[in-house]
């Protein structure tokens, strides 16, 4: 009984399932709907591209002259500085120490220039012409024995030891009172020139080190290039910063009163855009926000792609053409770093004049 009748009824009911499993497998999916609606072009003929927004200025990625511990921060993400306001400042001691004894060697220089310059001192004088006139009266005293002993009428009145003792003596007298003249000149005559010249040069020298210095020390705090809105801070206060170019830069820093978008076009289609040409950009996300563009520049060398939209027929191996264009951003909610979707009014593939060559 139960081969007969139960067996059938299982292998049918086997068969029915298998036929339903089918059927609903190979019903088509019903496809998923966009995250959000996309932009339509607005030009019959178009070049289509992905653009990244970035600072009139260009993204500055500021760097430090000097190596050093960040000592602090002067700003914040988002602040906007006018050109020369400082950003960043480094450990300065060393510099300072430094700065400190050289300060104090100009004045040492200073003073010593002070002293020549003020030569001679006013109460040097005086006993200068004191010893002039002791040598003068010195000088007549032998000058007055010798005369008397060689006027004795009687030669041997005198010893001839003696008359040469006052000849020895009055020339003593004359050379001291020359000496003594000739000293009270000197120091009335002020410091050597070339004394002077040295100790000029020793204070130059001094000065020329603390503006050295100095210059060190202003290099320390970086600041500003232009007006522009600090975009990105990748350090923080104690990191050592060093110099040269950096993958990830110490502070990002841009103008952003006027915003540039940085379109890439691909290689194939290169040929086709026309400097000048009009261009409307979207918001991706939300392509009610839309904005005209101003053409800016071609950059006329074609580059490797570096932006990937993550498109199943994008090819990484691409080289685009970038094509630069400014807008203001008034009330658009978009930010440096953001992708858009730009279309470039374009000649149609078909046309049969020959583009001329792209201009910047």
């Amino acid at each position: 009984m139960i081969r007969k009748y139960l067996l059938p009824i299982l292998a049918v009911l086997g068969v029915l399932f298998s036929v339903f499993v089918v059927v609903k497998g190979n019903k088509p999916m019903p496809a998923a709907p966009p995250a959000a609606d996309p932009s339509v072009a607005p030009f019959p003929a178009y070049v289509a591209g992905t653009g990244i927004i970035e600072a009139s200025s260009n993204n500055i990625s500021i760097a430090t002259d000097l190596p050093g511990v960040i000592k602090k921060f002067d700003v914040k993400v988002g602040d906007h500085v006018k050109a020369g306001a400082p950003l960043f400042e480094l450990d300065d001691r060393n510099l300072r120490a430094t700065l400190a004894v050289q300060k104090a060697a100009l004045k040492q220089s200073m003073d010593k220039l002070e002293r020549l310059q003020s030569e001679p001192r006013p109460e040097e004088i005086p006993p200068a012409e004191a010893l002039v006139s002791e040598a003068q009266a010195t000088f007549e005293d032998a000058q007055n024995q010798l005369h008397l002993a060689q006027s004795l009428s009687d030669p041997r009145a005198l010893s001839r030891e003696e008359l040469t003792h006052r000849q020895q003596a009055f020339l003593a007298a004359q050379w001291r009172l020359k000496n003594a003249q000739a000293t009270l000149s000197l120091l009335r005559a002020g410091a050597w020139k070339p004394d002077v010249e040295i100790a000029q040069g020793d204070v130059g020298y001094a000065k020329a080190q603390m503006e050295a210095t100095q210059i060190e020390l202003d290099r320390l705090t970086v600041r500003a290039p232009v007006d522009g809105q600090v975009l990105q801070i990748n350090s923080r206060v104690g990191e050592f910063a060093q110099t040269g170019p950096l993958a990830t830069p110490i502070l990002l820093f841009g103008n952003v009163d006027t915003l540039y978008v940085r379109v890439e076009v691909d290689e194939n289609e290169a040929w086709r855009v026309r400097a000048g040409a009009p261009a409307v950009a979207f918001v991706r996300g939300n392509r009610d926000f839309s904005t005209p563009l101003k053409f800016v520049r071609i950059e006329p060398y074609v580059v490797p792609k570096k932006s990937l939209t993550g498109d199943s027929t994008e090819r990484v191996d691409t080289r685009v053409l970038e094509v630069i264009y400014s807008f203001e951003r008034g009330s658009m909610p978009v930010y440096v770093g953001q992708q858009m979707d730009i279309y470039i009014q374009a000649a149609d593939r078909g046309a049969a004049t020959r583009p001329s060559a792209p201009q910047t």
